[in-house]
């Protein structure tokens, strides 16, 4: 399993079976020079697009690549809104049940409208880019989500979304 089980510098980058707490994250990446700091935690639910009583989920990621992307992840982040703090990007793999916490993005940052930009930037980039599936298992079986999209490049997502600033 890939990990970085302490912030390197500015950045704190995870993939991991363990239950992921938002709250050391949160904290983390409190700065007495940032005045906002924003935690997306991605949740298991229920359901999912054509399928009611989703009991589990579990995570696959091709590992040696995880990592590297979220590292990406966050160097476009920098690029993108350069007065950012502190950013965490974490993910589990293996077995989650609903209501367990499986994706976490915090950033940290002087002012409020970069850390909400940036967070989201970094989820949805992370989910279009990191080689990671889930399969779900729901009252009518079990199987790969839905939803998979094709992995994409960070640095295409990156530029592609600056053009209308």
């Amino acid at each position: 399993m890939q990990s970085v089980n302490h912030p390197s510098g500015d950045t704190w980058l995870e993939l991991t079976t363990s239950i992921l707490d938002v709250g050391p994250a949160h904290d983390w990446a409190v700065r007495d020079d940032c005045g906002a700091v924003v935690v997306f935690s991605g949740t298991v639910r229920d359901h999912a697009e054509h399928r009611t009583g989703v009991s589990l989920l579990e995570y696959e990621a091709y590992e040696s690549q995880v990592v590297p992307k979220l590292s990406a992840i966050a160097d476009a982040m920098r690029d993108r809104w350069p007065d950012l703090a502190r950013i965490v990007l974490w993910h589990r793999v293996g077995p989650l049940k609903p209501s367990e916490v499986s994706v976490v993005v915090v950033v940290s940052s002087p002012h409020r409208p970069e850390a909400f930009e940036a967070a989201r930037f970094g989820i949805d980039v992370l989910k279009a880019t990191v080689p990671i599936w889930k399969r779900e298992t729901w009252d009518g079986g079990v199987d790969w989500g839905l939803c998979a999209n094709e992995i994409e490049d960070v640095a295409d997502l990156a530029s592609a979304g600056s053009e209308g600033d």
